[in-house]
């Protein structure tokens, strides 16, 4: 009864805090009715928030004990001899998903394919070698840009821009690394955040070349072969995609390539990466995530580390974006605002920093879940900022936390073993 008295009024402090955040969120409506917006209070939503909270703190003690040790399942491990069927079978679903899907499946599956291109770049960065970026959705859009550019201005199809494209945002990226070479922590993140915006505002501003807020429009989707895989010819003596293998025009076809080559560009991304996390530059990047003073003073450039990181996350970021460009005809600033930026950092601290299969997984879960859940769409960034606090809490190491690569080294034969 004495502990019950103890809890009670810090229970009744955070029901009232909870009610003061929650009632300008779900308590007050605005409803127009005519020419008029009336306020109509709904108590509901407040009532239940300030009972659960109230009530949650009068047991937290009961169970602390139990939320100590209580920690989310891990995956079963994967023996070495069946770990690359496993992948060889996932591989194969994943590109005989658009066969038997629908097209809103599709193009879920293809925007998640994008965000994992992005979370694989970013985890370079933050997760390889602990460089805080925010201002990774700048790469992004120097690679949407350059296609839309190059297209308008110079009339270069999606293939010959792609690896320019690439090439374009790893140039940004080992600019950016210049002025945060002495920058650690909150003031590169900050530094990072100034680019992104720098970048958009460019866009903006830029209206001779880039439409300003319009943007670009009508943006080629790529060939396949050369081949359009439209309705009718670019040209008078130009031959379709679907007349030259004598197939019925299908706008499914389009939406099922585009998923196709998004997969593809998703696995080289996640190929190129996991080898080189394997090789001496990937060591170096762990180095100096771990300590940078320990990273100079086993003779290690902190300079060129950096670089290196920025320069090859900013590339698949461009890469990316070439194709986001493609994928939806038409490029404009409000598609690479910070919210973009702070969704792809999400992805790899939600994922486990550095570990790329973690990376995917919640790059697929934090694209498709909201397209489930459209009914709470309007709730949308509450219940991602609620479920970020209770990974931090609960889950720090991300949902697949990184595993280091390790040989284990067979111990000698005893002495008696020798003598038999």
């Amino acid at each position: 009864m004495h502990r019950l008295r103890l809890q009670l009024g810090p229970a009744l402090l955070a029901a009232l805090v909870t009610a003061l955040v929650v009632t300008p969120i779900f308590g007050l409506h605005l409803e127009r009715a005519g020419m008029r917006t009336t306020l109509v209070p709904q108590w509901d939503y407040v009532l239940w928030a300030c009972a659960i909270v109230f009530v949650w703190q009068l047991v937290r003690p009961a169970v602390r004990g139990v939320t100590r040790t209580w920690s989310l399942p891990s995956l079963p491990t994967v023996p070495e001899r069946h770990r690359n069927g496993l992948i060889l079978a996932m591989l194969l679903f994943a590109v005989s998903w658009p066969f038997f899907a629908g097209r809103n499946a599709v193009d879920i599956a293809t925007l998640a394919m994008i965000y994992v291109m992005l979370g694989l770049g970013l985890n370079i960065v933050v997760g390889f070698a602990g460089l805080l970026d925010l201002g990774f959705v700048g790469f992004y859009a120097v690679g949407a840009y350059t296609y839309a550019l190059l297209y308008h201005w110079a009339g270069w199809s999606f293939w010959e821009a792609l690896p320019l494209s690439g090439a374009m945002s790893a140039l940004f990226g080992f600019a950016l690394g210049f002025p945060v070479l002495r920058l650690r922590g909150d003031y590169l993140a900050i530094v990072t955040l100034g680019f992104g915006e720098i970048i958009r505002l460019l866009l903006v501003n830029l209206t001779d070349w880039t439409g300003g807020p319009d943007g670009i429009s009508s943006i080629p989707k790529p060939t396949v072969m050369g081949l359009p895989m439209t309705r009718s010819p670019l040209t008078e003596d130009g031959t379709t995609f679907h007349q030259f293998f004598g197939l019925e025009f299908n706008s499914m076809h389009m939406v099922i390539f585009l998923y196709l080559m998004a997969l593809l560009l998703a696995v080289v991304t996640l190929l190129i990466s996991n080898r080189l996390i394997r090789m001496p530059i990937g060591r170096a990047w762990e180095a100096l995530r771990e300590d940078e003073i320990a990273c100079r003073s086993l003779g290690l450039n902190p300079m060129k580390i950096k670089l290196s990181a920025f320069t090859l996350g900013a590339m698949f970021a461009g890469f990316g974006g070439a194709f986001f460009a493609a994928r939806q005809g038409i490029v404009n600033p409000e598609s690479f605002t910070f919210i973009e930026s702070a969704l792809i950092l999400a992805i790899v601290v939600l994922g486990g920093m550095g570990s790329q299969i973690g990376v995917i997984v919640a790059a697929i879960l934090l694209t498709v879940l909201p397209e489930l859940a459209r009914e709470f769409s309007e709730y949308r960034m509450l219940i991602f900022g609620l479920v970020m606090i209770l990974m931090m809490v609960w889950r720090p190491q991300g949902l697949l936390p990184m595993k280091r690569h390790h040989v284990q080294v067979p111990q000698a034969p005893s002495a008696k073993g020798d003598a038999a």
